[in-house]
């Protein structure tokens, strides 16, 4: 017999799963990493990254997955070690004084909708500024000891990460996120067990788990549709951000707005305030009227109490940037909810209409949102005014300028994105109450006490910080991707931090206009490539995977970065996120933006450059509008002086040029015997003193207490009170004046104008008597003046109010004496508008009539 030479079964497996146990005394490490609270506390980031330095960096700084993966024999180690055991025991101690501390009832309380938050790269839920912001909101609103809660998905693979082919090609890479290496936590029912959201969708149910993240003292639930409770066609649901067809995305918003409300009330939460980030959360408002209409109260009724409790923040400043929805689609999962809320089908789909009646067009959720918000706003003053013009025919009657579409700036949570070299000295020259009053300008002026080779020796330690990093982060990749070994070398050889470094880091849509910078590449090169003065631009972004065009320009700059003349001058780092990020805003010399006006509607990124000694040069756009400072940075006009782009474009990079030629370059490089420049350094301590303070993330959650959540809140307690009997009452006001309004009438008119025409200071009167079909003094009128501007829109030129002077039954009279102050020509009509002590605005209930004026 012949031996076989090899002779073996198939082996069986058994997966075993081997779980990390922390030792008794290492528990509260747990307890910290489950909380998002160590991202902006630098004492717990070092206490975690000590632990084992190098295991910290695989992990990509996430505590959790480091806990997950620390060696029992390392864990045993640190028990041991006294000193290391301290630093925990301190930490933890911070920790709970920090979050045991309970929320300020004084303030109103409010539950905060959004598609994407951004706290960390460990949790991948964002994509780019809407979920920064939101993320450093949720941070502030734990800061400031708010009561706030916040609803949004836990997204399967989340954005994606991005990697360049050899060409420069961006690749968009979905990876799975493993929720157990995650800093979040199941919420558990009573049973213990993981509690399950059920949201009605058409005939059917789709069932989400509910996580937890802890920010801090604030807790955001994220909702996960990813189970085998659901079809394959729903578990698709939260994969990915923004991801799929039109349909995916109406389920989307289905699920963050019904089902985010029904999260709530499963969680027994109740708010007073429920804000919509952006229009994807818009249809909390519907699930919330038909909770007010189950308890008994009608759809007017119920809506009165909707809207006096809800805030939509738009962050787009064109129309097409809003999601709209074909009403055969909407009507697909949307059609049983006009039986439930008492309405027919078109006065629902009206709702999401600027012209209700207009059956062609599309439901749009951010006319929704204006529909069933007391208050919107924009997110900066030129956004504020480009969306009223934008929503304006929402409110037909009233000019852009008089509706109640009001803003707050964005501004950047200082504890995440201040660097801790920074935080250290401006602990060392500002007030001991610095971080209790971040917008007090008068403590930041205390960095003008802080010597020059201090800020120039902080700056420098950050650049060095930076290059470190990206030499560390990026040879591997560049070496695969650039194919010649020696070029990378050159590449890394010539990143000099001595040199003054430019960042252009953000999303890659055409509007921001990455293309400035190469108009003139000869100009460019020259500029560059000076050995005296040497210069680097940093570009970082991702362009969404369906934006051909912003891919394009990641292209053309990556074929750009690999030329001889730009090698190692003009770099590009893949994947920004939040990790690089905190790198880049601290360590590059100046941030570059470069927008198309209007369409930057804040625009964050050069707020947090402020905080670390970074100078803005960028168009007065978004907030660096309301932000240039002169001596503080650098600014491009707002005015426009071509209506051709290109043209505008051209001249734009021109002045670009110029500055830095001129003026920047110059001046960084105008260096005293201590190998300072004592002007630079003069503009950073400006911009810390004179910008810094008024775009933190405090001075934002302020200004929507002060504007916003104060004052709905104490309506919203108004009206609700005795069985919401003031809301029923308004609610029964609108409904006699709508049936009545047509057939409210002018007796009679009067313009006592004389018959040579007016003149200046003269003095005439205006006399109208109206009947207002049994109403009580329901109505009011007013003198509208308007001019053409030089755009040639409509614009207000004044607004004159007639005033009641008396009644007859009912026929009451209205009367005005009025007398020019300017001379000129310009158009005028009366205005009737139904008023009411109780309607927090005009807009809240839009009826006008113009009236028919006199012979003169």
């Amino acid at each position: 017999m012949k031996i076989k030479a090899d002779y073996v079964n198939a082996p069986q497996w058994k997966e075993m799963i081997v779980k990390s146990r922390l030792p008794e005394e290492l528990k509260c490490l747990g307890e910290i990493a489950h909380n998002l609270w160590w991202v902006w506390n630098y004492e717990a980031r070092d206490l975690f990254r000590d632990l084992d330095p190098e295991l910290y960096h695989d992990v990509k700084h996430n505590p959790v997955m480091l806990l997950e993966r620390l060696s029992f024999s390392r864990k045993e180690e640190i028990v041991k070690d006294k000193a290391l055991m301290k630093r925990i025991k301190d930490v933890y101690k911070m920790f709970r004084a920090y979050v045991d501390v309970k929320p300020d009832a004084k303030r109103p309380s409010v539950a905060y909708f959004s598609m994407e938050y951004g706290m960390h790269s460990a949790l991948k839920i964002y994509s780019g500024g809407l979920g920064m912001l939101a993320g450093d909101y949720l941070k502030e609103a734990s800061d400031s000891n708010v009561d706030m809660c916040a609803i949004g998905f836990l997204y399967r693979f989340g954005y994606f990460t991005q990697s360049l082919s050899m060409d420069g090609q961006q690749i968009a890479n979905y990876e799975a996120q493993n929720f157990t290496s995650l800093p979040i936590e199941r919420q558990l029912d009573e049973n213990g067990q993981p509690m399950v959201v059920d949201v009605p969708y058409m005939n059917y149910t789709v069932h989400a788990y509910i996580w937890r993240v802890n920010v801090g003292r604030i807790k955001l639930y994220l909702l996960d549709t990813d189970n085998d409770m659901n079809s394959e066609y729903d578990k698709p649901i939260t994969h990915s951000l923004y991801g799929g067809d039109w349909e995916n995305r109406l389920k989307q918003e289905i699920l963050l707005g019904i089902g985010g409300v029904l999260t709530l009330k499963k969680l027994g939460i109740k708010k007073d305030i429920y804000h919509c980030n952006e229009g994807h959360a818009a249809l909390c408002n519907l699930q919330r009227l038909c909770d007010y209409i189950e308890e008994g109260l009608t759809f007017n009724q119920a809506m009165e109490l909707v809207r006096a409790s809800g805030l939509y923040t738009v962050h787009t400043p064109v129309p097409a940037g809003h999601d709209y929805f074909d009403e055969g689609l909407f009507g697909k999962y949307m059609g049983g909810y006009p039986q439930k809320l008492g309405i027919s089908w078109d006065e629902f789909i009206g709702m999401g209409r600027t012209n209700p009646d207009d059956h062609g067009e599309k439901f749009c959720m951010s006319t929704f949102a204006c529909n069933t918000c007391q208050e919107v706003n924009g997110v900066s003053m030129l956004h504020g005014w480009v969306s009223q013009k934008m929503f304006a025919g929402i409110w037909n009657g009233y000019y852009p300028e008089e509706n109640h579409v009001g803003y707050v700036t964005n501004g950047v949570h200082f504890p995440t994105w201040c660097a801790t070299e920074w935080r250290r000295v401006y602990a060392k020259y500002f007030d001991t109450k610095h971080m209790s009053d971040q917008s007090n300008e008068e403590i930041w002026h205390g960095i003008y006490n802080c010597p020059d080779e201090e800020i120039w020796e902080t700056r420098m330690a950050l650049k060095n910080k930076l290059f470190d990093y990206i030499k560390e982060q990026f040879r591997d990749t560049w070496l695969k991707n650039q194919g010649d070994p020696s070029r990378v070398v050159a590449l890394l050889d010539k990143m000099n931090p001595n040199a003054l470094v430019i960042g252009f880091c953000r999303r890659f849509a055409t509007y921001k206009r990455a293309h400035l910078l190469f108009m003139d590449e000869a100009r460019l090169s020259k500029i560059v490539n000076d050995p005296e003065h040497p210069v680097i631009f940093l570009f970082a972004g991702k362009a969404h995977p369906a934006d051909g065009a912003g891919q394009g320009l990641i292209k053309r700059i990556y074929e750009i970065s690999q030329r001889p003349e730009f090698l190692g001058k003009i770099i590009f780092l893949e994947d920004y996120d939040f990790l690089l990020a905190r790198r880049l805003v601290s360590g590059v010399d100046i941030w570059m933006n470069t927008p198309t006006r209007p369409l930057e509607a804040s625009g964050t990124s050069g707020e947090k450059a402020e905080m670390n000694g970074v100078v803005n040069l960028s168009v007065k756009d978004g907030w660096w509008l309301e932000g240039y400072r002169e001596g503080a940075g650098w600014a491009l006009t707002e005015k426009r002086t071509y209506q051709t782009q290109g043209y505008q474009d051209r001249l734009d990079a021109a002045t670009i040029y110029g500055l830095l030629e001129n003026e920047i370059i110059p001046l960084y490089y105008n260096k005293n015997k201590k190998g300072i420049s004592e002007g630079w350094v003069k503009v950073i301590k400006n911009s810390i003193a004179l910008i810094a303070p008024h775009y933190t993330m405090k001075r934002q959650l302020d200004d929507y207490y002060d504007k916003f959540y104060v004052k709905e809140a104490k309506r919203f307690k108004e009206i609700s009170k005795n069985n919401n009997q003031l809301a029923k009452d308004i609610a029964q006001w609108k409904e006699t004046v709508a049936e009545r309004w047509d057939s409210i009438n002018v007796v009679s008119a009067e313009w006592n104008i004389p018959s040579t025409g007016l003149e200046t200071g003269q003095e005439y009167t205006l006399r109208y008597v109206i009947d207002e079909q049994g109403l009580e003094d329901a109505v009011g009128l007013e003198k509208v003046n308007v001019f053409v501007n030089k755009e040639g829109e409509e614009r207000i030129y004044s607004i004159e109010p007639l005033k009641m002077v008396g009644r007859e039954g009912n026929n009451f009279v209205f009367e005005a004496k009025l007398a020019p102050h300017q001379a000129g020509a310009y158009k005028c009509s009366v205005r009737m508008y139904p008023k009411n002590k109780n309607l927090p605005h005009r807009q809240d209930f839009c009826y006008v009539k113009w009236l028919e004026l006199p012979q003169m």
